[in-house]
């Protein structure tokens, strides 16, 4: 069969594309847990190029269903796993996938906490859902990787509103070989409001920085993605998330858009 290669500057717009399930720094209550379902629809007909300014690129779509199930070992240890499944569909050259995407396996500990503050260390375990390496549509999700985070969260108030701030640095240690994508830096900031008691705004932003290049095909990398969306509160168990995303700069990065719901349950 033969295989079918990506250009290098679509090569690195794809790897601008996966996604996170974001977790925050608080830990969870020994005993308690909660299971968070998200879906995301993006799509992308342009790229920000080696000079950050946007051209046009072929089209790429990608569907995802991710999921975060944390349950709190003890009041300072969160173990965590987050599955996801996913669908992609890309243009030039034309190839699509289905199937699982990246599974995390980790946890996050608690190392300091003051009374409206917390500081927490996080590790998780990334394997593919897929080696396929000859498959452009996979190109970004056949590497093991390992996150290694520190995360800062802060609850205040904002008049009479409760809110909070989550800051997150990552670096994301990718296992491939030498002609594989880098491994990456990761910056994630996450505001929260509630303006009403049933009703959380989310205002996030992603940041990736890749660390050098990898292979000819991998050129060095960055981009930067903001995520606004509303959650409401169905009831003390469950509650209901909608919102879009954007990424609104890059270098070798696709500028891609889309939207995301999602699913919070408490157990």
């Amino acid at each position: 069969m033969r295989t079918r290669h990506l250009q290098p500057g679509l090569c690195l717009a794809i790897l601008a594309l996966p996604s996170d399930v974001l977790a925050a720094a608080w830990t969870l209550p020994a005993g308690q847990g909660q299971a968070i379902v998200t879906g995301t629809m993006s799509t992308s007909d342009k790229v920000f190029d080696g000079s950050s300014l946007i051209e046009p690129a072929p089209r790429y779509d990608k569907l995802e269903l991710q999921g975060l199930v944390e349950y709190g070992v003890t009041d300072r240890l969160t173990a965590m796993v987050a599955p996801s499944l996913q669908h992609i569909d890309i243009a030039d050259p034309s190839a699509r996938r289905s199937g699982l995407g990246y599974t995390e396996f980790g946890g996050r500990y608690q190392l300091l906490k003051g009374d409206s503050w917390v500081i927490s260390a996080q590790t998780t375990l990334r394997v593919p859902g897929t080696f396929d390496k000859t498959n452009p549509a996979a190109v970004g999700y056949t590497d093991p990787q390992v996150d290694v985070r520190g995360l800062l969260g802060y609850s205040f108030s904002a008049g009479t509103m409760p809110a909070f701030v989550d800051l997150q640095l990552a670096q994301r240690f990718r296992l491939g070989g030498v002609d594989d994508a880098p491994s990456e830096i990761h910056a994630d900031v996450t505001l929260g409001l509630r303006v009403a008691p049933q009703w959380l705004l989310l205002a996030q932003s992603f940041s990736v920085i890749s660390e050098g290049s990898g292979g000819p095909a991998f050129p060095t990398y960055n981009y930067h993605k903001l995520q606004h969306s509303a959650v409401y509160d169905v009831s003390e168990t469950l509650s209901l998330q909608l919102g879009g995303f954007s990424t609104y700069a890059g270098r070798n990065a696709l500028q891609e858009n889309g939207i995301i719901t999602g699913a919070w349950f408490r157990f």
